[in-house]
C-alpha cells in the first residue's frame, strides 16, 4: 500500500484534510492494477470517530443521479463528519464493485425492468462484489480501534467489524420517485436497515 502526503481540502461542508491510499489489486485475468482510494477527514478525529465507508458512485456523487441514494448519503456524511469529527473512506469500487462500464450495462437492464440485484446477477456478478480489506489497512494506519460507522448496510458492519469495533449509526437520505424501488430492493434483498 502506497500512501500520499496529506493536503487541505476546503469544501462547502467544512474544511477537511485529504490523503490517498494506493493498493495493488489482482484481477481475474492474472494481471494486477493499482486502485487509489481517498480519505477525507477532519483535523481532529475524536476518540470514536464518525466514519463513512463510501463506495464510489460517479452517477450519484458527481452527476446527482436520482436513481440511487449515494450522492445524498455522501453529502449527509460530509455535513455530519465536519461537525462531529471523523473521516470518509472513499473506495474506488464503482457499482458495488463491478466497475463503471458494467454499472451502466446494469442501468440499461434496470431500464428494462430488472432490479439492482437482478441486473448485477444477469451480468454474471454477485449482488455485491466489494472488498473491504483496504478499509482495515487504512484504519490501522490511523491507529483507529473503534468507530461509529455511518451505514444502513449490515454486511458492511460485519465486514468492517473484522478490523475494528463498530457501532452502527444510521444515514438516511430522503427517497424520491426514481429511487423508491431501488431502496426497497436494498431493504428486502440486501438487508439494508431503512
Amino acid at each position: 500500500m502506497d500512501i500520499s502526503n496529506q493536503a487541505n481540502l476546503p469544501t462547502k461542508f467544512g474544511n477537511f484534510i485529504i490523503q490517498s491510499f494506493r493498493e495493488s489489486v489482482a484481477k481475474n485475468d492474472g494481471c494486477s492494477c493499482d486502485v487509489e482510494h481517498l480519505v477525507v477527514m477532519t483535523k481532529e478525529l475524536g476518540a470514536i470517530p464518525l466514519v463513512r465507508v463510501h463506495s464510489e458512485c460517479l452517477t450519484g456523487d458527481v452527476f446527482s443521479s436520482m436513481k440511487c441514494d449515494c450522492g445524498d448519503e455522501l453529502q449527509i456524511a460530509m455535513k455530519r463528519i465536519s461537525k462531529e469529527g471523523g473521516m470518509i473512506i472513499y473506495l474506488r469500487q464503482e457499482g458495488r464493485g463491478i466497475g463503471l462500464f458494467n454499472k451502466i450495462n446494469a442501468y440499461n437492464l434496470q431500464d428494462k425492468g430488472y432490479d439492482t440485484v437482478e441486473a448485477n446477477e444477469a451480468l454474471g456478478f454477485k449482488s455485491d462484489n466489494r472488498d473491504y480489506t483496504i478499509v482495515g489497512k487504512i484504519l490501522k494506519y490511523f491507529n483507529i480501534e473503534k468507530i461509529r460507522l455511518l451505514t444502513n448496510n449490515p454486511r458492511k458492519v460485519e465486514e468492517i467489524s473484522r478490523f475494528v469495533n463498530v457501532e452502527r449509526d444510521s444515514i438516511l437520505a430522503t427517497p424520491n420517485e426514481y429511487n423508491k424501488h431501488y431502496l426497497q430492493i436494498k431493504k428486502t434483498k440486501l438487508g439494508h436497515i431503512l
